[in-house]
């Protein structure tokens, strides 16, 4: 590994389901659940076994990232996890940064010296140490490993290649970000960068001056990802500018191809999302889940209100998303934008619990409702969805949200605490317990290593849906 050179420092830091009739034919259900609805390795209706997991990710991938530094490998890799996790496959990023922090207070420009013999020792031991922790992971339960790392040279990627193949039976897939905007790189430098750690006691004018100077070290030894050197039989997609242009070259299996699909519909324009449920309806007011309800009065209030709002935010280009039921269709409809409806943004199928309240469900299915208490996120309703069902439907939804630029999306409970759970990377086992109030909005603002949140009461009176976790 000596001949590497210093190429491993990374971006960032290391740093979520009447009564004769029914009662016989939800018998019969249940002799059939354990075979129904499984088409999709995202459907399976309790939590996954080892026999579900495999039919996810037979086996485990090593997403190596590639390229200079200030290209957005960094914001690219946590934005791949977060949605690879959200989606259910066990995810895990390793920064060959924070390694190299781990063992050194500063490193300024010289440290990145290709003829510092010293520091490219240092480099190498903590990119060794982090490949081997990522194949330690994916060797125990996880399924994709994100080493994040320039890895700018053939011999680093050659040899980061043979080590998973060869040696763990990994699979291996590069991702090149590639970019020659001069406004790209230094919007990078002085969003991310100059907040790193390596130049906590610099200024910002010193800090963005040696970041260039780094830079220019990586430039000495870079060699892009060549698909005319014994690179042709590597995988691998390389992203030019941030997405402007894409070159996918042998794509293997599953998790691949979602990567692709997911790379290739992100973007990194500034923009807000604002997030709202539907004014409170008159089943609210019941406290019955589900159905197909109109506003009641207090609702018809937060409609008003809303519609005064998103005017005085004056936001550019708004598209406002609703559902195809009618409590999202009415709240959204004084908005003065255009609107889509879509079916995937309707509210979780209770299956033959819709309509009913949590009370009358325990005292009519006891079982059924001890067992979603028990796993809520996985247990399915009967004739219904779960929430692991709900975020399968939702993909699609995820995908536009990250094309588009500002979005007023309205919509319900299960759904927005679904979305949130992508955003703030919650666990599958907090995400159906996620607090979304009535009569508030929610604005999200993406920002480099995460997504920023405000909270937005428009002091409208309703009633509160929120069931709290039980207590074990």
């Amino acid at each position: 590994m000596s001949d590497w050179s210093a190429e491993s420092d990374q971006e960032g830091s290391v740093t979520d389901r009447k009564e004769n009739i029914v009662k016989r034919d939800f018998n019969a259900w249940r002799k059939r659940r354990s075979f129904v609805e499984m088409d999709s390795p995202l459907m399976c209706q309790k939590e996954p076994n080892e026999a579900c997991r495999d039919r996810l990710v037979r086996t485990p991938t090593i997403i190596a990232m590639a390229g200079l530094p200030a290209r957005g490998k960094t914001y690219i890799s946590r934005k791949l996890a977060r949605y690879l996790h959200w989606i259910g496959i066990k995810t895990k990023v390793f920064n060959v940064g924070e390694y190299r922090r781990a063992v050194t207070e500063h490193a300024y420009k010289d440290f990145f010296d290709p003829d510092n013999a010293e520091a490219v020792a240092i480099l190498n031991q903590c990119v060794q140490r982090a490949l081997d922790d990522a194949c330690q992971y994916l060797s125990e339960d996880g399924e994709v490993a994100i080493f994040d790392a320039t890895n700018i040279s053939r011999e680093r990627r050659r040899f980061i290649h043979n080590y998973c193949t060869q040696t763990h039976n990994f699979r291996v897939f590069f991702v090149e970000s590639i970019c020659d905007s001069q406004e790209i790189i230094e919007a990078n430098i002085k969003e991310v960068k100059l907040k790193s750690p390596d130049y906590k006691d610099l200024s910002q004018e010193e800090a963005v001056a040696d970041f260039l100077l780094r830079i220019q070290q990586y430039e000495k030894r870079y060699e892009p990802i060549d698909d005319k050197t014994d690179e042709r039989n590597f995988s691998f997609i390389k992203i030019f500018n941030c997405g402007e242009r894409f070159l996918v070259h042998k794509i293997a299996g599953h998790i691949q191809s979602r990567v692709v699909y997911f790379l290739m519909n992100i973007h990194v324009t500034p923009r807000t999302i604002y997030l709202t449920r539907h004014g409170e309806s008159e089943l609210n007011v019941q406290q019955r889940i589900g159905g197909d309800s109109p506003l009641s009065p207090q609702g018809k209030a937060y409609a008003d209100a809303l519609a005064e709002y998103m005017a005085n935010e004056n936001i550019p280009d708004l598209i406002v998303w609703t559902s195809q039921m009618q409590r999202t269709i009415q709240t959204a409809a004084n908005i003065e934008a255009p609107k889509e409806q879509w079916k995937a943004l309707n509210e979780i199928n209770a299956g033959i619990c819709e309509g009913l309240t949590y009370m009358e469900i325990a005292q009519k299915f006891p079982e059924e409702f001890s067992a979603r208490d028990q796993g809520k996120y996985y247990y399915r309703y009967p004739g219904g969805e779960s929430y692991q069902d709900l975020v399968a439907r939702l993909e699609p939804v995820i995908m536009e949200l990250e094309r588009a630029e500002n979005v007023l999306v309205v919509c319900h409970q299960a759904v927005a605490r679904c979305i949130l759970a992508y955003f703030l990377n919650k666990d599958a086992e907090d995400l159906p317990y996620t607090k979304v109030p009535l009569h508030t909005v929610i604005k999200l603002t993406p920002m480099a290593y995460g997504c920023l949140m405000e909270c937005i009461p428009l002091n409208i009176d309703a009633v509160n849906t929120h069931r709290e976790k039980p207590k074990v």
